[in-house]
């Protein structure tokens, strides 16, 4: 191994052309160089002026649920100051009117006999009450117990 081939590909070697640097290529690979960064800018403005449109219509619909919302408080307010003051009559009518109004109600009860239930047709007859004693109570018979038994 010589020292010629360790020297970088542009130093004449044996077997290989060597190359000139010409200015003229290398202003064309830099002029595509800047299309392609001058393309990658325009394409990432887009990008950029796209979603400023999205953030200013979320911002808009976000104005538009603020404002939808503090409505909405507002008429919770007014219906919850309307209920209390209902409620509050209410009481005041129910303080000044209870006595009378028990006395109405012992005045006009409605008293109702105890129940019977009528027999007409054969579907409906009465039942009694079931038994719900021990089996040994309602057939009058004790547990057989075996002393030598064990359980």
């Amino acid at each position: 191994m010589s020292i010629t081939d360790l020297l970088p590909a542009r130093i004449s070697r044996p077997g290989r052309p060597v190359r000139k640097h010409r200015a003229v290529d290398e202003v064309t690979r830099l002029r595509s160089l800047l299309d392609g960064a001058n393309a990658l800018i325009r394409g990432l403005q887009l990008q950029v002026a796209d979603r400023d449109a999205a953030l200013d219509d979320t911002r808009a619909m976000q104005a538009e649920a603020e404002e939808l919302v503090v409505k909405q408080q507002a008429d919770i307010d007014d219906l919850t100051a309307e209920r209390d003051q209902w409620r509050d009559e209410a009481l005041a009518l129910k303080a000044r009117f209870s006595a009378q109004l028990a006395a109405d109600a012992n005045t006009h009860r409605i008293t109702v006999p105890r129940m019977v239930r009528p027999v007409d047709g054969p579907e409906d007859e009465a039942t009694a009450p079931i038994d719900v004693r021990p089996l040994w109570d309602a057939l009058g018979i004790r547990p057989v117990t075996d002393p030598g038994r064990t359980h």
